[in-house]
């Protein structure tokens, strides 16, 4: 039986497999957070797909997403990472990561952990909306407006209102599955 999904994820099974596994369900956990954050820094000006097919690939070569350790890298891991076929080798995006996990940790510091802190924004639970088309899910919102500044006044780059809502998608924070999608009740 097919099930009907959103129509952005096509025929790709990366596409695919991402919407039904993944994109929009619930993320509390740190790490995969970070993970994210990482993610949708690098698809700035890129598509998403671009990024999928290569998360292998960050994630060997960002320590499988250790911030702790992203905070500490000095020139010559820079230099590594640069050279990485692998990743989008660019270089304010690597330097953003570097400084983003500073950021994260700050953050984690002030806050006990960064979910605590992203999740307050939405009262700690997801914005179920109920859309029926593609077209009416918006790129960007007030709260992620709202959010994009507040991470950029906390040292984070690459963290404009549409990468941040993107961000909140894929980590649940929004549940924006069409509501014909199977995904759309199950999340």
């Amino acid at each position: 039986m097919n099930k009907k999904r959103c129509s952005w994820c096509g025929k790709d099974p990366v596409y695919i497999d991402y919407h039904d596994k993944e994109w929009g369900v619930p993320v509390y956990d740190d790490r995969k957070l970070f993970e994210f954050l990482i993610l949708e820094t690098f698809q700035a000006g890129l598509s998403w797909i671009t990024i999928l097919k290569k998360r292998n690939n960050f994630k060997k070569a960002f320590d499988n997403f250790d911030y702790k350790k992203i905070a500490r890298y000095d020139e010559r891991k820079f230099e590594e990472l640069i050279k990485d076929a692998g990743i989008i080798r660019n270089k304010l995006k690597i330097r953003a990561a570097i400084s983003n996990a500073r950021a994260f940790i700050r953050v984690q510091e002030e806050f006990s952990s960064f979910s605590k802190y992203i999740w307050a924004f939405v009262n700690h639970k997801p914005i179920i909306n109920h859309w029926k088309t593609l077209k009416e899910i918006p790129a960007k919102t007030e709260l992620s407006d709202k959010i994009s500044t507040d991470m950029k006044k906390r040292g984070f780059k690459f963290v404009g209102s549409t990468i941040i809502y993107a961000q909140m998608q894929a980590t649940g924070m929004v549940n924006d599955h069409v509501t014909d999608c199977f995904r759309y009740s199950e999340v």
